[in-house]
């Protein structure tokens, strides 16, 4: 018989790492929540915004008293905006850090990366805004606190025929993303079931500078307008060319516009568009103000765009799961998240559906003299 010979060194490191280990999980006095988000790159204001949207609710919620007697302390990590970073993030903040559960991400492409590791390791994720609905087919443990593309689609579809009496449209999509793809495909069943036409569909890849191919292609075609289900460096960059060409006719899109950045790029080119989005700064509920108040005082006087709202409403969404709960085990938790029903949140009464995804309004926005106008709500 061989006997193995262990190096005392190693082993106690060993047993310690492993007991560093076991304390982490839990969080000792504190639940550790992760966060995974954009905070740079080229999608960086969307991760930001949900950032200080969570950031306010873990200081409401941990000034209230916590959550099962223990406050709530938030471990972020940023993706950079870079495929494949969310995956390393959320391992990492699984298995080092030993969060009990996970909020993230806006964009659904990011999202879809994470949400395998979630289910793997029994941690329930939240994401704050990924519309694409492959997101929680994945599995039981990732739900989101968003509508989802198939609803969304359809709502921009019935826009397009409805307010803007277009029915011949052209719609351009960004292949390299899971969003503009599902949102483009969803738009498009529900516009030619109502009995539209689309004159051209043409496509870019997210980071692209120059669009004046497909725009002159898309003039060519004499559309009465045109559907971007892009984000919004891209969209910017479409609006400028689109108004260098001599195309006048509205362009549109979904969530993917809101930020800032859009008016910032595309300046005066934007005016006279529409997107549709999870709410609005300026839609006048007495949540919405006050939150909006809140946010202006702890970020500096700056407004709250929909992801911003969105943060927040996924972290309150996941203590309220927890204190339904009465634990942070993960199946435990996972059954209580499912289970929301008629949550109050800041973009508005919702519950989950059968496939964890959130049942709720949304809204449409217009551009005007450089400013976001909201328009008008479409309940589900």
């Amino acid at each position: 018989m061989k006997i193995r010979h262990f190096a005392l060194p190693a082993l106690a490191a060993s047993i310690a790492a492993l007991g560093l280990s076991n304390c982490n999980k839990g969080g000792g006095d504190a639940i550790k929540v992760g966060e995974f988000a954009s905070l740079t790159g080229k999608e960086a204001t969307f991760g930001t915004s949900s950032h200080e949207g969570t950031l306010l609710a873990v200081e409401e919620i941990n000034a209230g008293g916590g959550v099962l007697g223990k406050k709530i302390q938030l471990l972020t990590e940023d993706n950079q905006s870079k495929p494949g970073e969310s995956t390393n993030a959320v391992n990492k903040l699984i298995s080092k850090d030993g969060v009990v559960a996970v909020l993230g991400e806006v964009a659904s492409s990011r999202s879809f990366e994470a949400a395998p590791v979630c289910q793997d390791n029994k941690i329930p994720m939240i994401s704050p805004a990924s519309t694409n609905p492959s997101v929680t087919e994945v599995g039981d443990y990732i739900s989101r606190a968003c509508f989802t593309d198939p609803f969304q689609g359809a709502a921009l579809a019935n826009f397009a025929t409805g307010e803007l009496k277009a029915t011949k449209i052209a719609m351009l999509t960004d292949v390299k993303s899971d969003y503009s793809k599902g949102l483009a495909k969803f738009f498009k069943e529900k516009f030619l079931a109502n009995g539209g036409t689309l004159v051209t569909e043409l496509d870019y890849n997210g980071g692209d500078k120059d669009f004046k191919a497909q725009l002159t292609t898309i003039k060519n075609g004499n559309p009465q307008a045109v559907f971007v289900p892009g984000y919004y460096t891209d969209v910017a960059l479409i609006a400028i060319q689109a108004k260098q060409l001599g195309l006048s006719v509205p362009l549109f899109g979904g969530d993917g516009w809101e930020s800032s950045v859009l008016l910032d790029i595309g300046k005066e080119a934007m005016n006279g568009n529409y997107f549709s989005t999870h709410c609005a700064a300026d839609q006048g509920t007495p949540k919405m103000t006050a939150f909006v108040d809140a946010y202006k005082k702890k970020f500096n006087g700056k407004t709250p765009d929909a992801m911003a709202v969105l943060g927040y409403d996924s972290a309150m969404l996941l203590a309220d799961a927890m204190k339904r709960a009465a634990t942070t085990e993960g199946p435990k938790l996972r059954d209580a998240i499912a289970a929301t029903k008629d949550f109050e949140g800041v973009s508005g009464k919702f519950s989950l559906n059968k496939n964890r995804d959130a049942v709720k309004a949304l809204v449409f926005i217009k551009i005007e003299d450089g400013k976001f106008r909201y328009t008008a709500t479409v309940n589900p």
